[in-house]
């Protein structure tokens, strides 16, 4: 079986967002991570591999540093990574999903996995529009996940309760919270993943360029702090005649 699993590489859930000059995100001595969603999608990829052989393919969008989450995850037993490296990072999810999908075309795939959404943007949108730019069907946020031959049969989370779905091969699933637990990688592992192939592409090498792209987001600005909150004194009777006065002249809500 042929797996593809995208992962993000995103900023620790403890890091402090701090901006540039020129109003970048600065990245410096921030600890980065897998999307931990992500690490749901490597892990059941994995097992699928196991059950079934094959090889699992672990494909990224991002700068060099992006390279460490591959080869985390190539140390927890993917087999190989490729790396979409380019200075147009900061990209909408539309040209994203197209250049993912231009990746996927060339890589055998009967299922493609990928974390249900990405914890620093929260879109949850690249994995579907990768199914829709492929013309394969997608099922998200999965909590359960069985193959047999070219049928998956999927328990999927829903509001207010789980939906089952069965669906032909190739798909592309979302892992939900719940899907699995995610393997740390092993010693043996970490020094296997070193020698494991790593290809790093350009959007030049797919055939994109920077006109190709809908939307680039050229700067990010932090919102407005919140003003400190203001007690008014005196009785019930003031203290709503003078509630009421503020909230029509200065917060403009009445």
């Amino acid at each position: 079986m042929n797996i593809v699993v995208f992962i993000k590489q995103t900023f620790d859930t403890e890091a402090k967002i701090v901006l540039d000059a020129n109003g970048k995100i600065d990245t410096n001595g921030v600890n980065l991570i897998i999307n931990p969603y992500d690490e749901y999608a490597i892990e059941e990829g994995i097992k699928l591999k196991e059950k079934f052989g094959g090889e699992v393919t672990v494909v990224s969008m991002g700068g060099q540093r992006a390279q460490e989450a591959i080869r985390t995850a190539l140390a927890m037993g993917a087999d190989k990574g490729v790396l979409v490296s380019d200075p147009g990072e900061g990209i909408d999810e539309f040209s994203v999903a197209e250049i993912l999908a231009k990746v996927v075309k060339d890589i055998p795939h009967d299922i493609v996995l990928a974390g249900r959404i990405a914890i620093d943007d929260g879109g949850s949108q690249i994995p579907v529009r990768v199914a829709e730019a492929l013309s394969i069907p997608s099922v998200s946020s999965v909590l359960k996940l069985e193959i047999a031959g070219t049928l998956a049969t999927i328990t999927r989370e829903i509001d207010g309760g789980t939906e089952l779905i069965e669906v032909s091969l190739p798909v592309v699933v979302t892992a939900q919270k719940g899907l699995n637990e995610p393997r740390y990688p092993s010693v043996a592992g970490i020094m296997k993943a070193k020698k494991k192939p790593l290809k790093t592409m350009t959007l030049a090498d797919l055939g994109f360029s920077a006109g190709d792209l809908k939307m680039v987001i050229n700067q990010y600005s932090l919102p407005t702090p919140r003003k400190a909150g203001r007690k008014i004194d005196g009785d019930a009777a003031q203290a709503a005649s003078e509630l009421a006065k503020l909230l029509r002249e200065e917060a403009k809500v009445l």
